[in-house]
């Protein structure tokens, strides 16, 4: 007659073949990440390498796209789950009549700064001198060009006496300062501080702290978040909550950790030959990150104002910011402080 040690221990073992068995068959889902290499876009991949989507029993394959817009357009044509990209696509998609919702808010500002090439930082000083420049974004439609045109606005440039160019992140935006295919371009980490060190550009405008994003934009920015549309979150709740339960555990583990312990858990191909430099720009942007993926109070109004200032598809629309990100899927997750 076996012992209830012995009938717990069978137990526990088909409870944990159980569980396994489960995520081997879990449905795959797919996150488009707009450019993962991007340290705004940090939790997507560290996510990944933590195990925690694992450990909620899910199958979730990490894609990227070097721009936000190109991400967005996967998501609507229903080529992937969710986006892991900016909260302000969520409010330029619903004056378009799409309902996309924000789940998880990785990044109370932007992260973003605006670089001016060295050779044209003798004419620049501020975006008031941008007029007849050619000023790179990452993609027509995305977060950058958004932004960018919003501080030219508020600085007094309209968008009609400067030049928007297309030049992708990381190193394609290197290659765009570098043969003066632009003047000035926003970009992120560790693109910064890669340009800083070779001495190519210098900051112009910097919005990886919340001074400086307050100073630039008026409020907090909430930026890097990952979104679904609203009609998969209603229909496929148990998978949207182990998602933003992942997402959630990785801005604790970042909260509660150096920048030297997170660059460890990254793919060396993040990093390449020049991890104190990635360890740097990290911890630069640390103060970026939320520390339970919830929506600044502030966040929606001051996006909204931006977008509103400049974007036709926007500018005087009502815009139901409620519908545009929940914290409910975030509020329900029992975070701890990780220890992997």
């Amino acid at each position: 007659m076996r012992t209830l040690r012995q009938i717990a221990a069978v137990t526990g073992v088909a409870f944990t073949l159980a569980a396994a068995s489960a995520a081997a068959h879990a449905e795959k889902l797919t996150i488009m990440v707009g450019g993962a290499t991007k340290i705004i876009y940090l939790p997507a991949k560290l996510t990944e390498q933590l195990g925690y989507f694992k450990d909620e029993g899910l199958d979730v394959e990490i894609l990227s796209q070097p721009a936000g817009v190109d991400a967005e357009n996967e998501l609507l044509a229903g080529a992937v789950q969710g986006v892991v990209g900016f909260y302000d696509h969520t409010i330029d998609l619903q004056s378009k009549g799409k309902e996309v919702q924000a789940l998880v808010i990785f990044g109370q500002v932007p992260g973003e700064v605006e670089m001016v090439s060295t050779k044209a930082s003798e004419t620049i000083k501020s975006m008031a001198d941008v007029k007849g420049k050619t000023l790179g974004v990452t993609g027509l439609g995305s977060s950058t060009s958004f932004l960018t045109q919003y501080l030219a606005q508020r600085a007094g440039v309209p968008s009609t006496q400067y030049t928007l160019l297309p030049v992708g992140a990381d190193n394609s935006f290197i290659a765009a300062i570098k043969q003066n295919r632009i003047d000035a371009g926003m970009t992120t980490e560790p693109t910064v501080s890669q340009l800083l060190k070779t001495g190519d550009a210098k900051v112009l405008v910097d919005m990886r702290t919340l001074e400086g994003t307050r100073a630039a934009l008026g409020g907090t920015y909430p930026a890097s978040s990952f979104y679904v549309q609203r009609a998969w979150a209603d229909s496929h709740k148990d998978d949207a909550a182990k998602l933003s339960h992942a997402f959630a555990k990785t801005l604790n583990f970042i909260a509660t950790h150096s920048a030297d312990e997170i660059a460890a858990k990254m793919p060396k191909d993040y990093y390449g030959n020049n991890k104190d430099l990635y360890v740097g720009a990290l911890k630069a942007s640390l103060p970026m990150f939320t520390k339970d993926g919830k929506m600044p109070a502030d966040g929606p109004d001051t996006v909204l104002k931006v977008l509103s200032a400049f974007n036709p598809s926007v500018k005087g629309k009502h815009i139901d910011l409620a519908k545009t990100y929940t914290n409910d899927f975030v509020s329900s997750a029992p975070v701890k402080t990780a220890a992997k």
